[in-house]
């Protein structure tokens, strides 16, 4: 299982027939397999990386850290959960540090992101402060480097 898990989160596009010649095994168990992991969650979906710059469209994405006061019998969940569900939202994180919640949004221009954040995040019921970071540049999302500009400097040795 875990053999599967690693290959698909390298490459998601491999299919149930590469992966069974992979690890040796029936590309029918390998299909099983996968649906279980799909139906337990373990699995929670396949993503495209997109480079939206080099696309030609401006995204603006920011990091806010919020302070929230955790509620009775749930804790940070229900605050949680109640972040997570715009649609701006891309990511959100319960961190240890000054900070309860990393949450991480996607917008058009600054100004939605910004009317986002004073208008739906720190207006709701137990969220204490926030603290906005504009995203500048990426470099690296999720393993994958953005853009590699570093050359092979290796000295060419020939006998």
């Amino acid at each position: 299982m875990k053999e599967i898990l690693e290959l698909l989160e390298n490459d998601a596009r491999l299919t149930f027939k590469q992966l069974a010649v992979m690890i040796g095994k029936e590309e029918s168990e390998v299909a099983g397999l996968v649906k279980d992991l799909e139906k337990n969650k373990i699995i929670l979906g396949y993503h495209t990386f997109i480079n939206w710059e080099k696309a030609g469209e401006e995204k603006v994405s920011a990091v806010i850290e919020v302070k929230i006061c955790p509620q009775r019998e749930v804790g940070f969940d229900a605050v949680a959960e109640r972040i997570y569900r715009f649609p701006e939202v891309t990511t959100v994180r319960l961190v240890s540090g000054a900070y309860d919640l990393v949450v991480m949004v996607e917008g058009d221009t600054l100004k939605e992101v910004a009317n986002f954040v004073s208008q739906k995040l720190a207006t709701i019921e137990h969220v204490l402060s926030t603290s906005t970071h504009f995203v500048l540049k990426n470099y690296k999302i999720q393993g994958t480097i953005i853009e590699d500009g570093e050359e092979d400097r290796r000295l060419v040795i020939t006998p």
